[in-house]
């Protein structure tokens, strides 16, 4: 897993970096093949801003997340990119089964 964290209008130290890794590390249970993840930290006025782009086999998921505290914003930036991989792989197991996605079953 290739994790670059950079930072604008802010300085990465190494407890933020060390957070980011941690929080980060929960979503490469979800993968066995090479992450590449790039994590973007800045600061405006009292605006905290965090985002990611994970690049998987082809696939990209952007988050963006913005709080008061910037521990808080990577914080929901993780849990936000946790669901969003998690609905994707659900998506392709139920495709891959040859079960109809949940919401043309349901006629929706």
């Amino acid at each position: 897993m290739k994790v670059t964290i950079t930072g604008q209008h802010i300085e990465v130290t190494p407890a933020i970096r060390g957070h980011v890794e941690e929080k980060i590390g929960r979503i490469k249970r979800h993968f066995e093949h090479p992450l590449d993840i790039n994590v973007v930290l800045t600061v405006e006025k009292l605006k905290h801003n965090a985002e990611a782009n994970v690049h998987v086999n082809g696939k990209d998921f952007f988050v963006h997340t913005s709080q008061e505290d910037m521990y808080e914003a990577i914080d929901d930036l993780a849990h936000l990119l946790d669901r969003q991989i998690i609905k994707h792989k659900e998506r392709q197991s139920d495709q891959r089964n040859g079960q109809p996605l949940k919401h043309l079953a349901n006629g929706v």
